[in-house]
């Protein structure tokens, strides 16, 4: 039996972490395992209980002491270095190219809208996509964060680097892939990220497929005809 995508969430409002779960335990391969109000709840709760994927709103008061917004930006890269099996998923309120950039720029894999009901209604899709090292945007945000992107060259050589790399080692996980450029894990995702959003690709795989396909990087070796 395969192993259920574990979710933990962190929001600060009751009504929606209840719509959340109301979503996701609809799908049978997903189970959630924590739900925290406070930013200072979150590492040892994932400590505790191990996520897969974690729903994060950028909004957070830090804890019922301190009522100042939970430091996000670093705690992503802080997360991922520590749980480098961990995928975040930012949920938000807040439209702001600024703000989107820099949560992706920290290691997230993905930024949707809370007023984005058409992606949340297929919540549990969305967690599987992540899941599986893919990202997800509202249309909104995605086009922000493309916009973000769009001066700069198709792909750069790190990231050209990056897939390659994927390409000769397809089964390395993210934290792998990091040591063997001996960089962060939230570095790594970044780059895959912006590199799915240049290719139009959702995940690893279709990237490395696409770089191949368009000549950016070294194609699949192909069997020379038999004489």
């Amino acid at each position: 039996m395969n192993k259920k995508i574990r979710v933990a969430i962190l929001d600060d409002h009751l009504p929606i972490v209840d719509g959340y779960i109301y979503r996701l335990e609809k799908d049978p391969h997903i189970e959630v395992t924590a739900t925290m109000s406070y930013g200072e709840e979150l590492e040892p709760t994932l400590i505790k209980h191990p996520a897969d994927v974690l729903l994060l709103d950028v909004n957070v008061p830090t804890s019922n002491e301190n009522h100042n917004p939970y430091p996000i930006l670093h705690a992503i890269p802080r997360l991922l270095q520590a749980h480098p099996d961990l995928n975040i998923l930012v949920i938000s309120m807040h439209a702001e190219r600024g703000l989107i950039r820099a949560v992706m720029d920290a290691g997230a894999s993905g930024y949707i809208l809370k007023d984005d009901q058409t992606v949340l209604k297929e919540l549990g899709s969305v967690v599987r996509t992540v899941a599986g090292e893919g990202i997800h945007f509202s249309p909104i945000a995605h086009a922000l964060y493309a916009k973000h992107l769009a001066g700069e060259e198709i792909l750069t050589p790190r990231q050209l680097e990056v897939l390659s790399l994927c390409a000769a080692y397809p089964d390395d996980s993210t934290a792998e892939l990091a040591r063997r450029l001996n960089i962060s894990n939230s570095t790594l995702r970044n780059l895959l990220s912006s590199a799915y959003l240049k290719l139009e690709v959702h995940n690893r795989t279709g990237a490395v497929a696409k770089a191949q396909q368009t000549g950016l990087i070294t194609p699949t070796k192909t069997e020379a005809p038999k004489q």
